[in-house]
């Protein structure tokens, strides 16, 4: 049954209201816009007079919106965009399709990227439009297609492709490891400067219960990105637990040395995953189909 006509307030106006709120002024939003302060404050009249309800506190001079409004416009923030995404798709690309994918900044870069241009030669009709995130998002209110996700594949309301999983090496510069002394097994590193990434808050205490060492409280500095901590193991700052695709030319080349032990194998994965609800879109059918024969481990059908 289609929705009553008062239900769909026309784009022009929710633009408008959504840049005042995220602006704070009309004429920021005018100017965003291109309109004039004037022609923003008709769509914004216009639209307290469809939905019947007041939307605008005047202040002075200025107006703002009311709490409600504001949580409106939150609310309508995110279909806005997809609408510019689904239009830009049309428009781009209208026989093969576009695939918006969000992607984890280092496995994406070193993983995931060296690779596309076998999928660009194979399906030269899919465009494809990365970017990049750190954490779970909501598929619902962010215009993406797909993500590279890490953990387990537990994400409500999607399916999921797993394409490894992640084994840890603990590495340090050679310098860095000649200034050491006593280190006669693992839990002597426990006395030395730890990098942790925040996105793996467990994983020292894993490589540690790996080596036999449990129960004891690990100390260290924490980062957000495994490219941070790279670069802060390279300045000889540290011990750097990190996944053994990340360091494979740095320990060929000697710039890393293994602090202690061979990779281990870690709790969670890297996986594909996509809204339910799209999982019949062409653009996604052809990637992910491509992306299983990249898999590296031994169950990669989607699930």
């Amino acid at each position: 049954m289609p929705l009553p006509r008062r239900s769909l307030p026309s784009i022009p106006s929710l633009r408008a209201l959504e840049a005042l709120d995220r602006l704070g002024s009309a004429t920021a939003a005018a100017a965003e816009l291109s309109l004039t302060q004037s022609a923003v404050s008709r769509q914004l009249k216009a639209l307290e007079e469809q939905i019947g309800h007041p939307i605008l506190l005047r202040e002075g001079r200025g107006v703002r919106l009311t709490p409600e409004a504001a949580e409106y416009a939150a609310r309508i923030r995110g279909a806005l965009e997809q609408i510019a995404q689904a239009t830009m798709r049309l428009s781009v690309n209208a026989a093969g399709g576009t695939l918006s994918l969000a992607i984890l900044p280092t496995f994406g870069m070193r993983w995931l990227v060296p690779r596309l241009p076998d999928f660009a030669h194979r399906h030269p009709e899919v465009t494809i439009n990365l970017s990049t995130r750190l954490g779970k998002f909501n598929f619902a209110s962010e215009p993406f297609d797909a993500a590279l996700h890490f953990g387990q594949a537990d994400w409500p309301g999607t399916g999921a492709l797993r394409l490894r999983r992640e084994a840890m090496v603990a590495v340090a510069t050679p310098e860095f490891l000649s200034r050491q002394r006593g280190l006669r097994g693992p839990r002597d590193l426990l006395r030395l400067p730890l990098l942790h990434i925040e996105t793996r808050p467990d994983a020292w205490a894993d490589w540690f219960a790996a080596q036999g060492v449990t129960g004891v409280p690990i100390g260290g500095t924490i980062h957000d990105q495994f490219s941070t901590i790279l670069q802060v193991a390279l300045h000889g700052m540290g011990v750097a637990l990190v996944p053994d695709y990340l360091v494979e030319q740095d320990l060929a080349t000697g710039r890393f040395v293994p602090v202690w032990g061979g990779p281990v194998t870690m709790r969670g994965a890297y996986y594909l995953v996509w809204p339910e609800r799209g999982a019949q879109d062409t653009a996604l059918a052809a990637f992910r189909g491509w992306l299983a024969g990249q898999t590296e481990d031994e169950d990669g059908l989607p699930r």
